[in-house]
């Protein structure tokens, strides 16, 4: 039985990352170690950020994240209230947006930036039926 879901991001810089994602999810990290910070995310999820270099002696047996710059390597996909004010709190602690607040056709309206390492962050929400 899973009781708990950790979702992992391998970033160049652990304490640049901590500190755009308490910005961008005004959150406090839960735990600030060399090595691994968490957040606590709404439904009991946890948002874990890893230094690249620290997987890579972890996992040597995988390609080096670092290898794949530039390319997204992850999305975190956030149901939120207010999405239009998390992607703006999102680009202004250093994000680059990739497409603005809009309805989309699977019943959300979402936005959508990078982080700065290359991972995909969306803050969306249900639709209300007919809009």
């Amino acid at each position: 039985m899973i009781r708990t879901a950790h979702f992992i991001l391998y970033v160049a810089d652990q304490a640049r990352s901590r500190d755009f994602y308490a910005r961008a999810l005004a959150l406090t990290p839960r735990l600030d170690v060399p090595g691994m910070t968490e957040f606590d995310l709404p439904g009991g999820a946890v948002l874990g950020l890893m230094p690249e270099a620290g997987i890579a002696r972890l996992l040597p047996a995988m390609p080096h994240p670092a290898t794949a710059q530039g390319i997204p390597r992850a999305e975190l996909y956030l149901l939120v209230d207010d999405p239009s004010a998390a992607h703006a709190r999102t680009l202004a602690a250093g994000a680059r947006e990739l497409s603005p607040l809009a309805s989309r056709n699977w019943g959300h309206e979402a936005a959508y930036s990078l982080d700065p390492d290359g991972h995909v962050l969306a803050f969306a929400r249900t639709l209300e039926a007919g809009r």
